[in-house]
């Protein structure tokens, strides 16, 4: 399943949200109409979190399976909320922060900023149990907002490279494609959320734009 929404009248979901295969995470004040979109579409439990008081969670978390990694910015209480969770959940002491725009991750992979430190790759890798490698996607470092992953599949940048696109499917083991969200914008993370049953997308993002996600991704029924 897919839909459009926007929040706020912002149509980049990816900054506002996070999903994995159990779990959404959304900013304490989403509307009680767009809980029940979440809770329809990705068929998992929706929980309301903010990280150092901010609501930008898709800029400040990375999640799959096993568990949540979350940027230093976080307070204790907060931290607190989400160790109550069955999984690993880890705090990145890293100059690069904004841990969703830095790792794109799914439950047999996860790839990192290029300059990312060797104690936060290593933290990352305990916490959601996989491989983790340095890794551009078009060229940027930020590879969580140039493409979003699930166990399904990888939309990624629209300007990524034949060989980024071999060396993620390689290592996601899924299917990779490129596109575009919100009528062109090449930031897949910043206006798509996805779990492999189901998606939701930014409210100006085009019919074309939505198959590609929905084939890319393995949600068409």
């Amino acid at each position: 399943m897919i839909k459009t929404m926007s929040i706020n009248e912002n149509p980049n979901i990816g900054v506002f949200c996070k999903a994995n295969e159990e779990l959404v995470m959304v900013a304490p004040q989403t509307n009680e109409r767009y809980i029940a979109d979440f809770e329809e579409v990705f068929k998992c439990e929706v929980i309301r979190a903010t990280v150092g008081g901010l609501t930008i969670l898709g800029s400040l978390i990375t999640m799959n399976s096993n568990g949540i990694v979350i940027s230093n910015l976080v307070d204790i209480e907060e931290f607190k909320k989400l160790v109550k969770r069955k999984l690993n959940v880890v705090r990145i002491p890293d100059k690069l922060n904004a841990i969703g725009n830095n790792v794109l991750a799914n439950d047999r992979a996860a790839i990192v900023h290029p300059q990312m430190s060797k104690e936060s790759v290593d933290a990352i890798a305990d916490a959601l149990c996989v491989e983790v490698i340095k890794e551009t996607i078009a060229g940027l470092k930020t590879v969580g907002s140039a493409a979003v992953a699930t166990n399904k599949g990888v939309l990624c940048h629209p300007k990524t490279s034949s060989r980024e696109i071999e060396f993620l499917k390689e290592v996601f083991k899924v299917n990779v494609n490129t596109g575009t969200v919100n009528y062109g914008t090449p930031q897949i993370g910043a206006g798509l959320v996805a779990n492999s049953k189901g998606a939701i997308v930014g409210d100006q993002t085009t019919g074309i734009e939505l198959y590609r996600i929905e084939s890319t991704l393995g949600l068409i029924e």
